[in-house]
């Protein structure tokens, strides 16, 4: 792991870009009062396609780490500015066109999405693996985001202690089916009015997970608007779970 620039930022934070092979990817971390003591590591990921310095994700960073978290995102295989293969695009390309004609889309989703999440999860482990070696970072780790990736990763990353998850009503059959494997806390994130995740998917998705401890928290609105008040309690739940 490279680091390939610094800037403390007003809020406490300092922020970091690296690149790790090919993995480029962005470590927000606290001031740490003397000595320094490690802070508990967030994997924040963003949804498929995005880049990592999609502002309402750099802002959920920021927030996190001002409250004693390390977090980090990547941009993986496939998002951001990292190539796209031919099939992706095209399956976007599709997708959109699906979208505006009513169409059924859901085979479509899946040919898009089930990659997607099979190539990034690897890099995501590959991230953690040189995330916890820093003197900074310390476990247990956290998950923060796309629903498919986190289930992918709480089934196959034992150092997962918990996880946050957005929507859901979009996950491939796979994802699916690995969620009766995910026993972990977990909180989820639903917008009744998400156009692009249909509801009763998401709360079939969230009657499957094994957890004993799982909350639902659903708000009015659409895709991108979850309250602002949801960063404090997701900052509570991390807090329970990860300190």
């Amino acid at each position: 792991m490279e680091f390939t620039s610094e800037q403390r930022l007003g809020d406490g934070v300092t922020e970091r870009e690296f690149i790790l092979g090919e993995i480029p990817g962005t470590l927000w971390t606290p001031e740490s009062p003397e000595p320094a003591t490690p802070a508990p590591l967030i994997l924040m990921a963003h949804n498929n396609g995005l880049p990592k310095a999609e502002p309402r994700l750099v802002a959920r960073g920021r927030y996190t780490a001002a409250r004693g978290f390390a977090v980090a995102t990547i941009d993986a295989a496939g998002c951001g500015e990292r190539p796209r293969s031919a099939a992706a695009e095209q399956a976007r390309a599709d997708l959109r066109q699906a979208m505006r004609a009513g169409e059924p889309v859901d085979e479509i989703f899946e040919s898009l999405v089930g990659p997607l999440v099979e190539n990034a999860a690897p890099e995501w482990r590959t991230t953690l693996d040189a995330l916890l070696s820093l003197p900074e970072v310390t476990g247990p780790v956290g998950y923060s985001g796309w629903t498919a990736l986190g289930i992918r990763l709480a089934v196959a990353e034992p150092r997962i202690a918990a996880a946050g998850f957005f929507a859901g009503g979009f996950v491939p059959r796979a994802q699916r089916e690995q969620a009766r494997q995910v026993a972990i806390p977990l909180l989820m994130l639903l917008q009744w009015d998400d156009e692009g995740n249909p509801r009763q998917r998401a709360l079939d998705l969230f009657d499957t997970f094994a957890s004993k401890q799982k909350t639902l928290h659903a708000n009015l609105g659409g895709h991108t608007g979850t309250p602002h008040f949801e960063s404090e309690d997701a900052t509570r739940f991390y807090t329970r779970h990860l300190k």
